[in-house]
């Protein structure tokens, strides 16, 4: 396996007089507060995404990153070698966990069957490197948003097939969460709002996106997943306005569908902000409202 960072150590703790650039001054995963080591309570984990998908191309130019596992060639092997990227990467940062998009992992593939067979190939790869790291998954999700059929939305779209590839995803990244041992799933419906009122029937998006919650909730107990389903609330951005507004929003919407004891929120800084709250705003709103996932 080639490596991409070999002429890096591994991140360590140090101490607060550290002056090494690639230490922890402060974060001792060892250390003892309240009782817990510091490790239980700031559960890091490493994206996918953005770490080792993005190119670094804005609106007004090509990619800026330098990806040697970017290069052309087999979808599926190139996939293969960000996975011996990513988990040379944890092991050098020292994070216990990772968090991934399905097609951040797996070629998407040119229909539902080259999907679900690179993604179930890419899985088996997966667990081999956690087995081999000892790095965990902290939480798996479906892509609903970056693919051009979810322009209308995903489970609000309003057309039959795209409703139906959206929940395929998602089963399909429920069951490899399972299978790898992720300890979450989350749900974010960056296409599920809209643009303009004047084309958006309010009350039948929400009663789809409901009875797609409830089929989601369905399907994992169906398959024993004890993990814990997370809804991460934003109030735009891609579209001018989100379902997943904030925390209050989102349980309006769990109580509205009977699903405020299986769902609970995953809650983002910046989104927060986004929505006009501070970050602990919006956790205290969940505390409050018993929708704040505690391990």
């Amino acid at each position: 396996m080639q490596a991409y960072f070999d002429q890096l150590d591994r991140v360590r703790y140090e101490g607060p007089q550290s002056t090494n650039p690639l230490a922890f001054r402060h974060y001792n995963p060892d250390e003892l507060v309240l009782g817990k080591r510091m490790e239980d309570h700031l559960r890091f984990a490493a994206c996918y995404w953005h770490t080792f998908c993005w190119n670094g191309a804005d609106m007004f130019g090509v990619g800026a990153f330098n990806r040697p596992w970017q290069q052309p060639g087999e979808a599926l092997e190139l996939a293969k070698r960000k996975a011996d990227v990513a988990f040379e990467f944890f092991h050098k940062l020292n994070v216990p966990f990772y968090c991934f998009h399905d097609v951040d992992v797996s070629p998407e593939g040119a229909s539902l069957k080259e999907y679900k067979n690179n993604f179930a190939q890419m899985v088996d790869v997966l667990a081999a490197k956690q087995e081999q790291s000892g790095v965990k998954l902290l939480w798996g999700t479906a892509n609903c948003f970056t693919n051009p059929r979810y322009g209308a939305g995903a489970a609000t779209n309003p057309d039959p097939d795209v409703f139906s590839w959206a929940a395929t995803q998602v089963v399909t990244a429920m069951n490899a969460t399972h299978k790898l041992g992720g300890e979450n799933y989350v749900l974010w419906g960056g296409r599920e709002g809209y643009e303009t009122l004047l084309n958006t029937d309010l009350r039948q998006e929400r009663e789809q996106i409901g009875r797609f919650m409830q089929m989601v909730v369905e399907h994992k107990h169906k398959i024993g997943f004890q993990g814990t389903l997370l809804i991460e609330p934003k109030p735009q951005e891609p579209t001018k306005h989100q379902y997943d507004y904030d925390v209050a929003t989102v349980y309006g919407f769990l109580k509205q569908f009977g699903l405020e004891k299986e769902i609970k929120v995953n809650i983002e800084a910046n989104h927060a902000t986004l929505a006009g709250h501070s970050f602990h705003h919006e956790i205290a709103t969940a505390i409050a409202l018993g929708i704040f996932w505690l391990r």
